[in-house]
């Protein structure tokens, strides 16, 4: 690393010998230096998908040595698309090129992309290497970091799926000039939960850089992408496969998760369904005890601050919410684990919610 203004940062996500970094800055997709060191062999594969491979997958396959063994793949867009016949397909491209155990998958896309991949490669032979690319703020800060991977079931949201890590995580800044305001929101969503269930100084921080962040300020995404991966690779290395801590990171999700299945994949997307989640969760952390009334007119001002949604869809009832949490993964002996607030930059989890005033909740929570 050089000490120039835009060398880029370096973090770690410690599980011993599966230990990976995460390189945060400018032009990584246009410089090979960044990816060669994390191919497992000559055999490569991007997968992407149609909106992202006119705007960056040329730029990363001409970095890529002329010695390797290079194949594409896009595949459609969207949430609707994370599926396992999408992954076959994955799969069948790469029996089709020959492709063996040696070989890389490259998730060049947001979350949709890097999960899928992450699964492809988790079952491909047993196991091969793969590197998250991401190009969402959203994959940037949450999905690429951590090693879940998987599908969507129509019944529940990554129902199918695999914890395997990456070899590298690769966040190249520059990507997020093309990313649309709506992505750009739903990506602060999962930034903003860090805040509120680890690190009130970061929350206290995001409340006051907002209008940077929507406006594309480069410093002010750096330093939240920098902070968000720092603390999610903190909990990842206490807990990778979810039995303690990392649950934390659900903040919002049991909630969101419901909205997304009964409304349909991509209808809403994911962090704008967390983000009503997140106001939802301290909704019930304020009907608990827990937060005071001032603390949740925070959240809710910094979630709208955030352009994301303050109500849930008009459509759903109480019971359409609570048919789709009772399969939250989280869930254990039929009891309902929801992750709620001690206080803001404090997260808990709680089985132990009582019916009715869960029941209330959702109830009066705002539609629209």
């Amino acid at each position: 690393m050089n000490d120039s203004q835009n060398a880029p940062i370096t973090l770690e996500v410690s599980l011993g010998d599966r230990s990976y970094p995460i390189h945060i800055g400018p032009g990584l997709l246009g410089d090979p230096r960044w990816l060669a060191p994390y191919l497992a062999g000559r055999q490569v594969m991007v997968v992407t998908n149609e909106t992202v491979a006119p705007l960056y997958l040329e730029r990363l396959t001409q970095g890529l040595d002329a010695d390797l063994e290079v194949s594409t793949l896009v595949l459609p867009d969207g949430e609707a698309t994370k599926t396992l016949a999408s992954v076959e397909r994955i799969w069948d491209a790469l029996l089709a090129a020959g492709f063996n155990r040696r070989c890389t998958l490259v998730a060049l896309g947001g979350g949709v992309i890097g999960d899928m991949v992450g699964f492809a490669a988790a079952c491909y032979q047993r196991g091969v290497a793969f590197v998250q690319v991401p190009t969402t703020l959203l994959a940037q800060v949450d999905s690429s970091v951590g090693g879940k991977t998987g599908v969507n079931h129509p019944r529940g949201k990554n129902m199918i799926g695999a914890f395997w890590q990456p070899q590298a995580v690769l966040v190249d800044t520059d990507t997020l000039v093309t990313l649309p305001p709506r992505e750009l929101s739903a990506g602060l969503a999962e930034v903003i939960k860090y805040g509120l269930i680890r690190d009130a100084d970061f929350l206290a921080w995001l409340e006051a850089q907002m209008v940077a962040l929507r406006g594309l300020d480069a410093a002010a995404l750096t330093q939240a992408i920098e902070r968000s991966c720092a603390l999610k690779a903190e909990i990842v290395a206490e807990d990778e496969t979810e039995q303690g801590v990392r649950a934390l990171l659900n903040l919002g999700h049991t909630f969101g998760h419901a909205i997304e299945a009964h409304q349909g994949y991509g209808s809403w997307l994911h962090g704008e369904a967390v983000g009503a989640g997140m106001l939802m969760a301290a909704e019930l952390s304020r009907r608990l005890g827990w937060l005071s009334d001032a603390e949740v007119a925070r959240t809710r001002v910094i979630i709208e601050a955030a352009g994301l949604p303050l109500a849930a869809p008009a459509s759903m009832g109480v019971e359409d919410f609570l048919a789709i949490m009772r399969l939250d993964k989280k869930n254990l002996d039929s009891r309902l684990r929801l992750i709620l607030l001690r206080t803001l930059g404090e997260a808990c989890i709680h089985d132990a919610t009582p019916p009715e005033t869960l029941a209330a909740l959702i109830e009066a929570f705002p539609r629209r």
